[in-house]
């Protein structure tokens, strides 16, 4: 039984590459108390060879080069012109270096990599019918968990590695620990009873969430090619090294670092309103006629409202009202981000 077959016989329904039908988050406390979810919606690459770290440390915008068996890092892919193509969590196991990004951009920057490898030693590989990604959080997960990694990962963004796979800590979101369990599918419809008797299933939808919480952006076809990095934090989170080597976007990506303050920046904001579109443009009160911003993710929260990533200036986040979708459109409430907006230079 494939992993789609079997959560469709769990009551699982996978629309648009989401995973829907289990319980919603907002309905319970699952995210504070225990969940599990499957990460349907992200795609897996293999990058193997041993010109492998070589090559995406000349096209990412971290270092790959030194990437260590432990290490769970974040990057970006960027145009020439600096803006971000995707976003990826990547990490070594036994076979060389994985990639993750949403997966509807998986075969356009698979093949778009794949151009680029020309005399290198690498192949990037399509990992997803062989490898399952699974979103653990809330207050019970780190002792599920021990069933089958005794040993946990030491620290946020380090990963341990057994027999049962690949267990990444990710950021806290809300003071709760999070992981994810990149796994085969026949040990994950093993673990599904002892998974499913001691956390709550919810939807896909529920770990986007815990990402907006912890401040994480990903790269939607929705939002490809509309912000440097720095646009959305990402060199806050660790998805920059300023010290490497050239790689494509990496003039503009630096220039928008040394060159001035930054004026854009991603905030954290709750909407009342439950479905908001990433890539919806946002309006402020002082300038009705043109956008100020975009929201870069979002997911409803509880009903009748929405938590959501949105990038604008500085300076509209300051001061004035912000509206989604026009300047009459329903209000934003700007939150605190979990970490400090600070102008890194490394």
């Amino acid at each position: 039984m494939t992993w789609e077959e079997f959560l469709s016989s769990q009551g699982g329904v996978i629309e648009n590459g989401d995973t829907r039908g289990f319980a919603p988050h907002w309905q319970s406390h699952a995210l504070q108390t225990g969940f599990v979810a499957p990460l349907t919606d992200l795609g897996l690459i293999l990058a193997t060879g041993e010109d492998a770290a070589s090559f995406l440390h000349n096209q990412l915008s971290n270092d790959v080069e030194h990437l260590n068996a432990t290490d769970v890092r974040r990057a970006a892919y960027c145009t020439p012109k600096g803006r971000m193509q995707a976003s990826f969590l990547y990490w070594k196991n036994q076979q060389g270096i994985v990639l993750q990004l949403s997966r509807p951009l998986q075969p356009a920057l698979q093949k778009r990599l794949q151009m680029f490898i020309l005399r290198a030693k690498a192949k990037l590989l399509d990992i997803n019918p062989e490898q399952i990604v699974l979103g653990l959080g809330g207050a019970a997960a780190a002792a599920v968990l021990q069933n089958w990694f005794p040993q946990l990962p030491a620290a946020v963004n380090t990963q341990v590695t057994n027999a049962a796979g690949s267990l990444l800590r990710l950021p806290d979101a809300e003071q709760h620990a999070r992981f994810q369990w990149i796994t085969s599918p026949e040990l994950a419809q093993q673990a599904w009873a002892t998974l499913s008797s001691q956390l709550q299933i919810v939807n896909t939808a529920a770990w986007r969430l815990t990402d907006i919480q912890a401040g994480i952006a990903t790269i939607l076809q929705s939002t490809q090619e509309q912000f440097v990095p720095q646009m959305v934090n990402f060199e806050l989170i660790g998805g920059v090294n300023f010290k490497k080597g050239c790689y494509p976007g990496q003039e503009i990506v630096a220039r928008s670092q040394y060159l001035g303050k930054l004026k854009r920046r991603m905030g954290l904001a709750r909407i009342a309103a439950e479905q908001v579109l990433p890539g919806t443009e946002i309006f402020h009160s002082d300038d009705t006629s043109q956008p100020c911003g975009m929201v870069v993710n979002a997911e409803q929260e509880q009903a009748g409202s929405s938590l959501a990533l949105v990038e604008m200036k500085l300076s509209d986040q300051q001061e004035g009202k912000l509206h989604l979708t026009s300047a009459t459109g329903t209000e934003i409430a700007l939150l605190p981000l979990p970490y400090e907006i600070l102008d890194i230079t490394q």
